[in-house]
C-alpha cells in the first residue's frame, strides 16, 4: 500500500518529494543541509562523524510503513502501515529520483547571495544517505539492494531501524556504514507506553536485534530519544540493554517538540541540554563508557 493523493499532497506541502511511481519512497531537505549551505552551522553528524551536511541526502524507501507509533514521532501516525501490499520501486529509481528531488529543492539557493557557491556545487552530488526520513526502512522489500546500490555510488549510509524486523536484520548481507538501533525505553512497560508497537512481539524482537548488533562489522549506534516525564528513568536498565548490543557509539538525544508530535506531547516533554548530559552521564557510568562529544543546539550527547 502507498500513500493516496491527498496524503502525498500534505507531505509535499511540508517539504517531502516522492521518488518512483508508487509513493512509498522520497526525500526531504534537512534543516542542517540548508544551514550548511548558508554557512550558518552543521548537523551534529558532521561534528561527531565527519558527515558533510551539505552533501547529505535525507531519504526513506518506506515513508508510510512502521511497526511502531511512537508518541515522540514527528509524523502523522494515521498514515502508518505495517504490511507491504502491492508493488514497489527498485533501488536505482529511488536513488536517482531522490537525488533529483534534492537538487530541485535546493535550486533556489543559487539565487541567494548568502549561499556558499562551492558547497552548492558539491551538494549536487550527495555522498551520504541518511536512511531515516520517515517510516521503518527495513520494511522496504529491497533494503539490502538499496544499501548495495548506494555503496556502488560511493555513498556512506546511515541506516536507522527500530529493531522489530530482527530476522531481516539478521539476514542483511550489505551492511550500512553505520547502523542505528533505536532504544527508547529501559523496560517493556515503558516501551509499550511510549513506542506503541503494532505487534505483540515488539519488545522480544527489539531485544533480539540488540543481541544481533554486536555481530555487525560496520559501526553501530544505539540512539535513545529522551522524553522528559516519560522515559528518562532507570539509566542502569538502559545500560544493561546497551551492553547486550555493545555498540560502537551511543547517542542520547532530546525529544524535539516538532511536527505532529505536538498533538501528543508538549514543550514540557523536551529536556534541556544539561538534563540530557546528566542522564547520559548516568548511563555512561553504569556501563563504563565516556561522554566524548555533544551538540547543544541539537541537544545530543555522544558516548563511546
Amino acid at each position: 500500500m502507498s500513500l493516496n493523493a491527498q496524503e502525498q499532497k500534505i507531505l509535499e506541502h511540508s517539504g517531502y518529494r516522492f521518488a518512483g511511481n508508487h509513493a512509498h519512497a522520497g526525500a526531504k531537505i534537512c534543516h542542517w543541509t540548508k544551514k550548511s549551505i548558508l554557512n550558518q552551522g552543521e548537523c551534529y553528524k558532521q561534528k561527531f562523524y565527519g558527515i558533510e551536511s551539505h552533501r547529505c541526502l535525507q531519504m526513506s524507501p518506506a515513508i508510510p510503513f512502521c511497526y511502531q507509533k511512537c508518541s515522540f514521532c514527528w509524523r502523522d501516525l494515521s498514515h502508518t502501515e505495517t504490511k507491504w501490499d502491492g508493488e514497489y520501486d527498485d533501488p536505482k529509481t529511488i536513488i536517482d529520483d531522490c537525488i533529483s528531488a534534492q537538487n530541485n529543492l535546493l535550486c533556489g539557493f543559487f539565487g541567494n547571495d548568502k549561499a556558499d557557491k562551492k558547497k552548492l556545487e558539491e551538494s549536487k552530488i550527495p555522498n551520504n544517505a541518511a536512511i531515516s526520513l520517515a517510516g521503518e526502512p527495513m520494511i522496504y522489500p529491497e533494503i539490502d539492494e538499496l544499501i548495495a546500490e548506494f555503496k556502488k555510488r560511493k555513498f556512506t549510509t546511515f541506516l536507522v531501524t527500530n529493531g522489530l524486523l530482527d530476522d531481516k536484520l539478521k539476514s542483511l548481507e550489505n551492511e550500512p556504514s553505520q547502523l542505528y538501533l533505536s532504544l527508547d525505553a529501559p523496560d517493556e512497560k515503558t516501551y509499550k507506553a511510549i513506542c506503541k508497537p503494532q505487534t505483540e512481539k515488539g519488545w522480544e524482537n527489539l531485544n533480539n536485534s540488540l543481541e544481533l548488533l554486536n555481530s555487525f562489522d560496520s559501526n553501530t549506534c544505539i540512539r535513545t530519544t529522551c522524553v522528559k516525564g516519560e522515559n528518562m528513568i532507570d539509566p542502569k536498565g538502559y545500560g544493561k540493554l546497551i551492553e547486550k548490543a555493545n555498540p560502537t557509539y551511543i547517542e542520547i538525544k532530546a525529544y524535539m517538540c516538532v511536527g505532529y508530535s505536538r498533538k501528543r506531547l508538549t514543550l514540557a516533554n523536551m529536556p534541556e541540554h544539561q538534563e540530557v548530559i546528566d542522564f547520559a552521564q548516568k548511563i555512561a557510568d553504569s556501563i563504563g563508557r565516556k561522554i566524548v562529544n555533544d551538540s547543544q543546539i541539537s541537544r545530543v550527547v555522544l558516548l563511546k
